[in-house]
């Protein structure tokens, strides 16, 4: 059986509250999916978004939590409010509130975009 929509993007935000953030990049980005970072970064391709994940992820000293606030999809659209809460290898914390706009074709993502607090 499919799953619907709502479904892939459920999973999607579990394996993010999970810290699988590269792994659910692997599983949900379409290999044209284009993302636009708070700071105005835009990646092309899943493989530059998996570099650019690969690195984060590797600075990650310890997650210290991931917290999903609200997800609502409409349409083809999604939007999951998070709260990361991570030390980094430098000595640095980020604490981000951030808003995740993803929009979906056939099950994956086309374009993430994402909006830091």
């Amino acid at each position: 059986m499919e799953q619907s929509l709502n479904e892939i993007f459920s999973s999607k935000n579990e394996m993010v509250k999970k810290g699988q953030i590269v792994d659910a990049t692997e599983k949900y980005f379409a290999s044209n999916a284009k993302t636009i970072d708070f700071d105005g970064t835009v990646t092309n391709g899943k493989s530059e978004m998996l570099t650019k994940m690969l690195g984060f992820a590797g600075a990650i000293t310890n997650v210290n939590g991931i917290t999903l606030h609200h997800a609502s999809l409409n349409g083809n659209v999604s939007f999951s409010e998070f709260t990361f809460d991570f030390d980094m290898k430098d000595g640095s914390k980020i604490l981000w509130h951030e808003i995740i706009r993803s929009v979906w074709e056939n099950g994956k993502i086309i374009e993430e975009q994402y909006f830091k607090s």
